[in-house]
């Protein structure tokens, strides 16, 4: 098992790329709650300690299977989303991305940013070359953000994930390879 380098901070743009801290944990009840969030990321979490917990989870990196980041607006210091890499597969050399954007801050490019960052900064600091985005078909502000990352749709998954509606959807493939990006820039 290999271990995930320290927690960085990463600036993109106007974002940073933080680890997550416990006085995050009111955001972070508001914005899994909110519907959009909820539909597409079936993460239960009704209260501040539930919000602690999903926290301490993602802040542990100690297994080396993932990296999850608060995503923060540099310029107001407001918490504006998540993203993390997880199962990273060290053997394979790949890895998922997923990410939100809390309601007040979509559209203004928080998460093609974010996803952006914490891929460059993986493929400098990880043993990968792959990763691999999945979105509900159903859901094209996720399909914007893969294409606006760089990520090059390769299929569709059928009735390959239950969200949070309780339903299997539909799923896109994307994948973001290490030579997709020009990493040095």
């Amino acid at each position: 098992m290999t271990s995930a380098p320290e927690p960085p901070e990463i600036r993109w743009g106007t974002l940073l790329l933080r680890p997550w801290s416990a006085g995050d944990a009111s955001v972070v009840l508001t914005a899994l709650n909110d519907p959009e969030i909820a539909l597409w990321n079936a993460s239960a979490v009704r209260t501040v300690e539930e919000a602690t917990d999903w926290i301490v989870r993602r802040a542990d990196w100690s297994a080396g299977d993932h990296v999850s980041l608060a995503v923060v607006d540099s310029l107001s210091g407001e918490l504006v989303g998540s993203v993390s890499l997880h199962q990273i597969d060290h053997e394979q050399g790949d890895a998922e991305i997923g990410y939100w954007t809390a309601p007040a801050a979509r559209g203004r490019g928080v998460a093609s940013g974010a996803v952006t960052a914490l891929c460059r900064w993986a493929f400098l600091q990880l043993p990968i070359d792959r990763i691999e985005l999945c979105h509900a078909a159903d859901n094209p502000a996720s399909a914007r953000v893969a294409a606006k990352a760089g990520f090059t749709q390769e299929g569709r998954l059928r009735q390959s994930y239950r969200y949070g509606d309780g339903r299997k959807h539909d799923e896109l493939l994307w994948s973001l390879l290490r030579g997709d990006l020009p990493i040095d820039s």
